[in-house]
């Protein structure tokens, strides 16, 4: 968007806690200004408390929609008048659409995470370790086992909280973070679905000993590009796929949910490269 805010300006937007660290802005507002559309679209953050509030204000009139990340994908669902079949089954949402005062819930974090493993190589033949047990882990869970692995390997540090997700499908089980190291036996993929070894959190420590060579290792993380999770992964020869590559895919579908038809063809990777300093 070119020539400034007005009146007739479309908002759409990104809510979490934290936030300020959000690739999707840079994403979005260079599609907008490809398109040439009088729309901006822009990070909220918020605390748990407001949540709620804060969306259901949005959806009176002021915004088309929102995208949803931590810690809020659960909630998301909860709060949407209309939920699609993915967030039915994930039990999370990371896009909420805003029509005619209704929430509309749709998550996207399956399709881009598939996107950005079959990149790498993905052979869903195999169990699969997905490391958390929040929204964007039962996001994961779920498009791994529409996809046909036969069975996920859920660590969480809360071991209830991953018992949660074990009782909706007979194919998860849930694993204490003690029990990780042996998780990764076998396995065609380690996937990081919570927020440790993002900048600011604590870091991931997993030992990659036991997963095979050709296990894919993705970090949902993306900020650091360059997780110490994925580095281990590089070293020891394994594939990789990294959060960033997830971002772009879910956010495809994301877009033309809020603005009615599919992004323009732009670069964003490289923008968003060179936003976290680490593109020409």
């Amino acid at each position: 968007m070119s020539g400034g805010i007005t009146a007739a300006t479309l908002i759409a937007g990104v809510i979490g806690d934290p936030v300020r660290h959000s690739l999707s802005p840079v994403i979005h507002n260079a599609w907008l200004e490809a398109a040439g559309l009088d729309a901006v679209y822009v990070a909220l953050a918020a605390r748990s408390e407001q949540f709620a509030e804060l969306v259901h204000g949005l959806a009176g009139g002021a915004a088309l929609g929102l995208n949803v990340t931590i810690p809020f994908k659960e909630a998301a669902a909860g709060i949407a008048d209309q939920r699609s079949a993915a967030v039915e089954r994930a039990g999370a949402a990371n896009v909420l659409v805003f029509r005619e005062g209704k929430i509309l819930a749709d998550n996207t974090d399956g399709a881009g995470l598939m996107a950005a493993l079959a990149e790498a190589g993905f052979n869903p033949a195999s169990p699969v370790a997905v490391l958390g047990a929040g929204g964007a882990a039962r996001g994961a869970v779920r498009s791994l086992l529409d996809a046909g692995v036969p069975s996920i390997r859920l660590i969480n540090r809360s071991i209830d909280r991953a018992r949660s997700i074990v009782e909706t499908d007979g194919r998860i089980s849930a694993l204490g973070w003690d029990e990780a190291r042996h998780a990764l036996d076998g396995v065609a993929a380690v996937i990081n679905a919570t927020s440790l070894g993002m900048a600011g959190q604590p870091p991931l420590e997993l030992p990659l000993d036991l997963a095979p060579s050709s296990a894919v290792v993705m970090d949902m993380v993306y900020r650091p590009l360059k997780t110490g999770l994925l580095e281990a992964a590089r070293a020891r020869g394994n594939p990789v796929a990294d959060g960033l590559s997830m971002l772009i895919a879910q956010a495809r579908p994301s877009f033309e949910a809020f603005f009615g038809r599919p992004p323009p063809d732009v670069d964003v990777r490289r923008l968003c490269e060179q936003t976290l300093g680490e593109g020409p």
